[in-house]
């Protein structure tokens, strides 16, 4: 009776935490650039005193969907996509590099072009400082040009994007929602990625789906409380029949 309350209840913390997988995800459906993170069973060994091993199974993230959303236009010069596969840099708060895949940008009042959450964006010559009273163009291949908005001055090259593609393996999910190398490093430009300026790319998180997902698992959570529910009732049953002997 112990061994099914424990794996009933190893279940329901499985499930538990696949729930908290799709509710995260479901929250991200309207993030740019988002990708859904995957989850999958896998074997968690226990080794016991007498050296004996046992394993049971643990459900745990094992990365992310790398499938590309839709490319949505918005008309806005700042707004940018990547084309396929890549990513952009970011410099975060603690002043590590990070990659993601939103380019909703914007240039603060310090002149920075950062992301929506005024992390600065990372060109291949550092920060990029876009000068005052100008505006930006961003070209497929992430170069960038300050064109002056009253037509007087010079038009300004200010480098280009830091556009990444490591391989999906070497990178990982941080807690903050950004991606990084996974050895510490920073990944190397890389040349061939091209993005759309006017454009945002949707998450790809699948509503429907994940909607479907998250109800099976609640009904999967019922079904083990149930079986907790059962156990306890069958082994108080149970002692009773023992005290009438």
């Amino acid at each position: 009776m112990d061994k099914l309350v424990y794996l009933a209840a190893q279940a329901a913390r499985n499930t538990m935490y696949r729930q908290e997988n799709i509710s995260n995800n479901l929250a991200n459906v309207s993030t740019p650039g988002f990708r859904a993170e995957l989850m999958a069973f896998r074997s968690a060994p226990i080794m016991g005193g007498d050296g004996s091993a046992l394993a049971f199974s643990q459900e745990t993230t094992v990365g992310f969907d790398e499938t590309a959303g839709v490319l949505q236009s918005t008309s806005r010069e700042l707004d940018v996509a990547i084309q396929g596969q890549g990513w952009f840099a970011i410099t975060t708060p603690e002043g590590d590099e990070a990659y993601t895949r939103s380019g909703a940008f914007q240039i603060n009042a310090q002149g920075l072009l950062v992301d929506n959450n005024n992390n600065p964006i990372v060109g291949t010559n550092g920060q990029i400082n876009v000068p005052e009273d100008h505006r930006l163009s961003i070209e497929d291949n992430g170069t960038l040009t300050a064109i002056p908005l009253q037509g007087q001055g010079g038009v300004i090259q200010l480098g280009a994007l830091k556009l990444v593609n490591p391989d999906k393996q070497l990178l990982e999910r941080s807690d903050d929602g950004f991606f990084r190398m996974k050895n510490g490093e920073e990944a190397q430009a890389d040349l061939q990625v091209r993005v759309s300026s006017g454009f945002l790319e949707t998450s790809n998180v699948n509503p429907v789906e994940a909607m479907v997902s998250m109800i099976e698992a609640q009904r999967a959570f019922d079904i083990q409380m149930k079986v907790i529910t059962n156990a306890q009732e069958n082994a108080q049953s149970g002692d009773q029949l023992f005290s009438l002997n």
